[in-house]
């Protein structure tokens, strides 16, 4: 009885309403097509020493892949639980989802620390290979094993290459709070963000880690204002609009920005002539967070960068055109599963690492190695897809 009511409801009620009341559900193919490069360059980047890492984002602009994958993550949680936290929404709903994927993200890092140690135990075992056990902090396992089995589960301690995922989890946590305050005070949200961003860098705010005091890689405390500006894109993508609105000025100095950037990676003249100003800055007493290219702290150069390339990416209509070709659809396969293929990209990069301890560069095994890993990836993304939902 109460289906057939639900559908005499449906039936009676006029398409208009209907249009105006159920959010649009049309996948942009930016961002899966975005996100899978942004995975193939982790990939690439994450197996340092290879004949490839030259052709990576990090070589031709101040930013790297790390900065498009907090942005796009960004984005897609305002996409995904956007709706749930706006005024009138299902609150608890959201809630449930955006800790379920806490908890899966967090399993899944505890997944790619645990194989690499089980990757760099066996090859130490069973091929001799011993040089990935005094890599990426894998040998406090054994020097302090009790400290480390502890602080691993409570991400008090990272081992190198596996860090991105809890400042993801960090700030996903955390997501609940700020899509409420980004649905009611956007300009709030956007100015208390810049302000913490810009007191961490000055300060060195960081989360300790230990029984190696350090610090985290990616200060939770600087790298929120890459993702709260991802998230703050996408619930405006939700409702139809833009968060940057379009503009010919806005793009003409984006646009500039990475013509710089590009310049003064590969020009020795234009790296001089920005050392030199930059220079001249310090000694004005310029702000170091403004000025410094760190990338814990997430200094303004790489923040800028990355955001000057979203937006110009975001702008111009041939990136939709060119996302939407079938040419691209495997990188947008890949995004659309970005944490599995990432986890498997993550595991088979501590491989490839620990196998080229011994073979140093060679043009041949590391694009052997690279295909047999991106075809893995593809493989388990298409499986994905193919497989029945629940």
């Amino acid at each position: 009885m109460r289906e057939t009511a639900a559908h005499e409801i449906l039936a009676a009620t006029p398409v208009s309403v209907l249009a105006r009341t159920v959010p649009r559900s049309v996948r942009d193919p930016r961002l899966d097509v975005l996100r899978g490069l942004a995975l193939v360059t982790i990939f690439i980047d994450h197996v340092p020493g290879n004949a490839y890492e030259s052709l990576t984002l990090r070589n031709w602009g101040f930013s790297d892949a790390a900065e498009a994958f907090v942005l796009m993550s960004g984005v897609s949680a305002g996409l995904a639980y956007g709706l749930a936290f706006r005024p009138g929404g299902e609150m608890w709903t959201g809630l449930a989802k955006v800790w379920r994927r806490v908890w899966t993200l967090y399993l899944t890092h505890l997944l790619v620390t645990v194989m690499a140690f089980v990757i760099a135990a066996g090859l130490a075992l069973w091929a001799d290979i011993p040089g990935l056990l005094r890599m990426n902090g894998i040998d406090g396992l054994f020097r302090r094993p009790l400290e480390t089995m502890v602080a691993l589960p409570l991400l008090f301690d990272q081992i190198g290459y596996a860090n991105i995922l809890p400042l993801y989890c960090l700030l996903l946590g955390v997501t609940p709070a700020l899509l409420w305050a980004a649905w009611r005070a956007p300009r709030a949200l956007l100015l208390g963000s810049v302000a913490l961003w810009f007191v961490a860098g000055e300060l060195r705010w960081n989360i300790p880690t230990w029984p190696v005091p350090r610090g985290w890689q990616f200060s939770p405390f600087s790298w929120q204002l890459v993702f709260v500006l991802g998230l703050l894109t996408g619930i405006r993508l939700k409702e139809g609009k833009r968060f940057a609105p379009r503009s010919d000025w806005l793009l003409a100095a984006c646009a500039g920005f990475l013509a710089f950037a590009l310049a003064a990676r590969v020009l020795p003249p234009v790296t001089g002539v920005m050392d030199l100003g930059l220079g001249g800055l310090k000694a004005l007493g310029a702000p170091w967070t403004l000025i410094g290219f760190d990338k814990v702290f997430e200094t303004a150069p790489r923040l800028l960068h990355v955001a000057a390339l979203a937006y110009v990416l975001s702008v111009l209509p041939v990136v939709r055109r060119a996302c939407a070709s079938p040419w691209v659809a495997p990188f947008a396969l890949l995004g659309r599963h970005a944490l599995p293929v990432f986890a498997l990209g993550s595991i088979l990069a501590f491989l490839f690492q620990g196998i080229k301890t011994e073979t140093g560069h060679d043009l041949l095994l590391d694009s052997l190695m690279l295909s047999a890993g991106l075809l893995a990836q593809f493989a388990l993304a298409l499986s994905k897809d193919r497989w029945p939902r629940r």
